[in-house]
């Protein structure tokens, strides 16, 4: 089963609906998925579920277990000043150091309003990960200027459809 991350807590996020959409795509392949919104971690988690009170805060921990449980992964991962949301970073260190994320595969997704589409935040997170040992996919969209991209909480730039299909589909080959 493919994790599909949506990489921020804000609500109503546009990251969730790329989200939804990416995961209509793999439907479409017929694979299996789950999303995992970071607006659904404890509101605390910071201070009971890290460090030293790693395993302690039950909510976080079945977070953590659909996460070390899982292969495959794809973040997606929302402009914020310049880089990822500090809500991901934090998700990212509860996670079991080395090993939740070691030689396990993710695709990343960039989102912005401006017009980098999340190239930076994307560069940030791959060093993290191949700090922590994960292998990420080559192919990261980059969609920039989200919002004048969508229509009704679909994206209506061809573009972008074409990249998240083909992303999705060297994921599953990965």
């Amino acid at each position: 089963m493919v994790k599909i991350i949506v990489g921020t807590n804000r609500k109503n996020s546009v990251s969730k609906v790329i989200a939804q959409l990416y995961q209509s795509i793999l439907d479409e392949r017929g694979v299996e998925s789950e999303i995992l919104e970071l607006e659904n971690l404890p509101i605390d988690f910071i201070g009971t579920a890290l460090y030293e009170n790693s395993g302690k805060n039950e909510a976080f921990n079945t977070f953590h277990d659909k996460i070390a449980e899982g292969k495959k992964f794809i973040f997606i991962v929302p402009e914020y000043n310049g880089s990822f949301p500090g809500i991901l970073k934090s998700f990212i260190d509860g996670m079991t150091y080395p090993n939740t994320f070691r030689n396990k595969k993710c695709a990343l997704v960039g989102i912005s309003s401006g017009v980098g589409g999340g190239g930076i935040a994307l560069s940030h997170l791959t060093d993290i990960f191949h700090y922590l040992g994960m292998h990420v996919l080559a192919l990261k969209p980059k969609l920039a200027k989200i919002e004048q991209n969508m229509s009704d909480n679909l994206l209506t730039n061809r573009l972008y459809v074409d990249l998240l299909q083909t992303q999705a589909d060297q994921l599953l080959e990965f």
